[in-house]
């Protein structure tokens, strides 16, 4: 029978895992996008992505997320103290300090984002010491693959690069399912839905989100025009901030038709209340935002308890790894601007095949590399 790493603390003996932490290191570059992209609540023309290193024994672990550029501050100046000469291996208890050490800071937002990144390479850190794929340091993999969903669709998009993008996902990569955004003008969005589903066939899944963009009355006028194209996945109608507004969505909404939200769920309190409150039948949970691998992780031990699935948002390469040790995952956002992001600048950045990605066991770690020659012209 083959023995498996459960995680770092288990294997205590290991004297690589104990070894001092030497050296903690965070960059910040601004990449433009490759055409203004917006949402329900939001636009934008470039995305940050904030690169955290973490050395000890001759190995270096990996970890990064899309926030502030100003996360780099945070990092060096006030979270690194909590991680120099500590253990590597004590994943728990140094992702313990990291939030304490914010208290009186505020917890949600950036320090949760910079937190997420050096939690994430803690881990990737303490796999390579073990020489082993990340996956199987979380117990897996509990499936070889992980489905995807085709993610973008921008309000910003026409209708002819709305249909083009959609179609790729579904007809080139394998995607059974895609998402748009919609809520910016939603006088529009029935004819944008309408132009999507033509675009996808009768056979693909579409979801929408609208980023918290709608009322609740205004969320359900919405689900109830879009079931007439077969929407089946309907994100963040209203604000996430608003849970009983969410559940009255869920209430009131087709049956076949699932709401969705835990994007900005920041600690495991936030999926917790989001659960009692029955707000959603699907929790999203993002690790570049929610604790790293430990805060993912917990999130999915909470689906796990309360049965419901989990889906991963964004960072797909981030994800892929996570996603395969996850129980009740149900796929990970193959979000455009993430995926542009991490085949530029991450050797090893998993690709879509038959609409599903695929953890590579074949290295160690999360089995990415950062680029960094690659990623210099867009430093911060």
């Amino acid at each position: 029978m083959q023995t498996q790493h459960a995680g770092p603390e288990n294997a205590a003996d290991d004297a690589r895992t104990a070894t001092p932490i030497r050296a903690v290191r965070a960059h910040a570059y601004k990449i433009p996008t490759d055409a203004p992209e917006a949402d329900g609540t939001f636009e934008w023309t470039s995305t940050t992505l904030v690169v955290v290193e973490i050395e000890a024994g001759g190995c270096t672990g990996l970890g990064y997320t899309y926030t502030d550029a100003c996360a780099v501050t945070l990092i060096e100046d006030t979270l690194a103290n909590e991680l120099l000469h500590q253990h590597a291996g004590s994943t728990r208890s140094l992702s313990e300090r990291l939030w304490r050490r914010v208290r009186n800071i505020g917890r949600a937002g950036l320090c949760a984002t910079a937190i997420s990144a050096l939690d994430f390479a803690l881990w990737d850190l303490n796999a390579r010491l073990l020489n082993l794929p990340l996956v199987r340091l979380l117990g897996g993999p509990l499936r070889e693959h992980v489905q995807v969903y085709g993610s973008g669709g921008f309000t910003s998009y026409d209708d002819t690069r709305l249909r083009e993008q959609l179609a790729h996902w579904v007809k080139v990569d394998g995607c059974t399912a895609v998402k748009m955004k919609i809520g910016a003008e939603p006088s529009r969005d029935p004819g944008r839905v309408k132009a999507a589903r033509d675009a996808i066939g009768a056979d693909a899944a579409l979801f929408v989100d609208a980023n918290g963009a709608l009322t609740v009355n205004g969320a359900l006028q919405a689900a109830n025009h879009f079931a007439e194209y077969g929407v089946a996945w309907f994100e963040e109608p209203v604000s996430s901030d608003d849970l009983a507004g969410m559940r009255r969505v869920r209430d009131g909404a087709p049956a076949q038709m699932d709401i969705a939200a835990g994007e900005y769920a920041y600690t495991c309190d936030d999926f917790r209340r989001m659960l009692e409150a029955q707000a959603v039948d699907v929790l999203q949970a993002d690790a570049t935002r929610c604790g790293g691998v430990t805060g993912f992780m917990q999130a999915a031990q909470l689906c796990d308890a309360w049965h419901i699935p989990l889906s991963a948002h964004c960072a797909p390469a981030l994800h892929c790894h996570l996603a395969a040790a996850a129980p009740r995952l149900r796929h990970i956002e193959w979000f455009h601007d993430h995926v542009r992001i991490e085949s530029m600048l991450f050797d090893g950045a998993p690709r879509v095949a038959h609409g599903t990605i695929a953890p590579d066991l074949s290295r160690p770690g999360c089995g990415l590399e950062f680029k960094r020659a690659d990623a210099a012209p867009f430093a911060v």
